[in-house]
């Protein structure tokens, strides 16, 4: 069982092992594929220089002592990259070849001989070392930027988290709720990070929850917790996410599809800061603060019955609506680029480039699936093309629009939304003269049906190719 939890845990990770005894490398090499990993061996540091130049490795475990040198040397030229988790094996009395290494970059080390069923542990604290690297990296950028997800169209929306950000460093405990009103994929769970991060409880724990994903009849148990026996498979006590969440933020995503029975709890929740666990008879107090998201009309919910009106009053103090990606101009492309730099890194793929073009359709498209559509349409022109520069023509498609060359366009409709006029200008006279060119072909060479297509008289169109040529040009 033990075995099982453990290749589940790195199955899929690649690992580099550097070691010149082939019989060791082997034993290793076995042992860690049967944990599921992409195991490469190599037996000197030329082998390894080579390795890593031409493959990006999760993790490498390295030998200090080989024919060739020091396998520290690969951490001083710095031929591994920063998201590569090294690991060093010495020999006993190398504790200070080690210590080099860990100065130089490395992560952990294992002292010769060791019983390989130590690495799993050792690649485990490896793996969260990393894991925890890589969320400083993130939460510098957004210190760096913090307005990430604003811009023009969300200047309203920024000064309003401006304004509950002071109201919270004012208060610190009790802090009101906040709901975040929006269409689906519009940034809601984005805005409800950015208010905790940014806030008081920014070093408390945020506890994030899809009330529209809780089974009914676990809803209570998993929003409340629960005691031993509460129900039929309550063999323990359980802490449920209000409790999780004490001193810091609870989001509840899609609040109004809890039962009004449990919306009634959580007003309970909010109002006293005291929750009691089902099938418990003493209440437990939480300082929680709650950011409630939906995309649907809470007024309407109330008007039907669907949703507590005195919840809906309770929730409404601080009140963020967001609007549709396609409402919010030129931040479009900016939203873009931010999520395209991202989405390179995660892939580790070199930047990519949108085009002016791409830029345009960016911009016409609906995006009816808002931020989270765009995220997808980014990852899949990466993923699946290995062009430098994006111009996204399939979003003409999906918009009923034919790119250029295409066909299917309705009858009445021929100008392609995306094109964008070249900075060096463009000849009118020629685009006209281009139009009468392909009439003619369409028309076989006859001018009279050419003009008929072209919805001008016959004179026109041989005035213009006559005017230009001299005679009129015949189809090619």
């Amino acid at each position: 069982m033990n075995r099982v939890m453990q290749a589940s845990g790195f199955r899929g990770l690649s690992i580099l092992v550097l070691d010149d005894e082939p019989l060791l490398r082997r034993q290793l090499t076995g042992y860690l594929e049967s944990l599921g990993m992409d195991v490469t061996g190599a037996g000197d540091l030329a082998a390894a220089r080579k390795l890593a130049k031409g493959m990006g490795f999760d993790f490498a475990l390295l030998d200090v002592n080989l024919p060739d040198g020091k396998g520290t040397d690969l951490l001083r030229e710095k031929v591994f990259p920063p998201s590569t988790g090294v690991i060093v094996m010495t020999a006993e009395g190398g504790v200070a070849g080690a210590v080099e290494a860990m100065k130089l970059g490395a992560l952990d080390y294992l002292v010769k001989p060791f019983d390989p069923g130590e690495l799993p542990l050792v690649i485990g604290r490896a793996r969260r070392a990393r894991q925890t690297a890589r969320l400083d990296e993130f939460r510098q950028e957004d210190a760096a930027q913090p307005d990430f997800l604003f811009g023009a169209a969300l200047a309203g929306v920024e000064q309003q988290l401006q304004r509950i950000i002071a109201a919270d460093e004012r208060v610190q405990t009790g802090l009101a709720p906040v709901l975040i009103l929006g269409e689906t994929g519009s940034g809601k769970t984005s805005i409800a990070r950015w208010l905790h991060q940014h806030g008081p409880r920014a070093a408390q724990p945020l506890v994030e929850v899809n009330c529209s994903a809780l089974p009914e009849s676990l809803a209570e148990s998993e929003l409340f917790g629960h005691e031993r026996g509460a129900f039929t498979d309550a063999r323990t006590a359980r802490m449920g996410l209000f409790e999780a969440a004490h001193e810091g933020t609870l989001f509840l995503d899609e609040l109004p599809s809890l039962s009004l029975a449990l919306q009634a709890k959580v007003l309970t929740a909010i109002e006293d800061r005291r929750i009691r666990r089902l099938g418990g008879n003493k209440t437990i107090e939480v300082d929680v603060r709650v950011i409630a998201a939906t995309n649907r009309d809470l007024e309407e919910l109330v008007a039907s019955g669907q949703f507590r009106e005195d919840l809906y009053h309770r929730l409404d103090l601080f009140r963020i609506h967001l609007p549709p990606l396609r409402e919010r101009g030129e931040d479009i492309v900016r939203i873009a680029e931010l999520l395209l730099a991202r989405l390179c890194r995660r892939h580790r793929l070199p930047p990519r480039r949108i085009t002016a073009a791409g830029r345009q359709r960016l911009l016409t498209y609906p995006w009816p699936g808002n931020v989270r559509e765009l995220a997808h349409e980014l990852e899949r022109a990466i993923v699946f093309s290995d062009a430098v520069e994006l111009d996204f023509a399939t979003l003409d498609v999906r918009a009923g629009r034919t790119p250029p060359g295409g066909a299917g366009l309705p009858s009445e409709e021929w100008f392609n939304e995306a094109f964008v006029f070249p900075e060096q200008g463009f000849s009118l006279d020629a685009a006209i003269e281009r139009l009468m060119r392909q009439a003619l072909r369409q028309a076989g060479g006859n001018v009279s049906a050419a003009a008929r297509l072209l919805g001008v008289s016959r004179d026109v169109v041989r005035y213009r190719l006559e005017g230009r040529k001299g005679v009129p040009d015949r189809p090619e």
